[in-house]
C-alpha cells in the first residue's frame, strides 16, 4: 500500500486518518495543503476516484465569497479556481494508488490492498 493523505496539520479528521494508518504499522506520506497543496494532475487523479470534482468542494469552508465564485465561474475555469484556493478543498484526502476517500473513511479503507 502507498497511501498519501492531503490534509493540514490542524485538521482534527485529517489527524484521525494518519492515526488510523500508523496504528495499523502501514507508511504514510503527508502532504501539507498550506504549504505545497496538490498538482493538477493528483486533483484530477482524485477526481476521478470520488466521482467528479464536486465531491472535493467543502461546502462548510469558512471563504464564502470564494465558494459562490467557483459555483458561478465558467465549468472550464473551475479546476483552476479550485487549485489557486485549494482551501476550498475537503479534506483529509487519502489516495492509495488509483483510489481515493475525501474525509475520515475508515469502513473504506478497510477493504484497501
Amino acid at each position: 500500500m502507498n497511501i498519501q493523505i492531503f490534509g493540514t496539520k490542524k485538521d482534527f479528521d485529517t489527524k484521525k486518518a494518519d492515526r488510523y494508518f500508523k496504528e495499523r504499522g502501514i507508511k504514510v506520506q503527508f502532504i501539507d495543503m498550506k504549504e505545497k497543496g496538490m498538482s493538477k494532475g493528483e486533483f484530477n487523479s482524485v477526481s476521478q476516484a470520488v466521482g467528479g470534482y464536486e465531491k472535493l468542494i467543502d461546502e462548510s469552508c469558512k471563504d464564502k465569497d470564494l465558494l459562490a465564485l467557483i459555483q458561478y465561474i465558467a465549468e472550464e475555469d473551475r479546476i483552476e479556481k479550485i487549485l489557486e484556493n485549494q482551501k476550498v478543498i475537503k479534506t483529509p484526502i487519502v489516495r492509495n494508488g488509483r483510489q481515493a476517500t475525501v474525509g475520515y473513511q475508515p469502513e473504506v479503507w478497510k477493504g484497501w490492498k
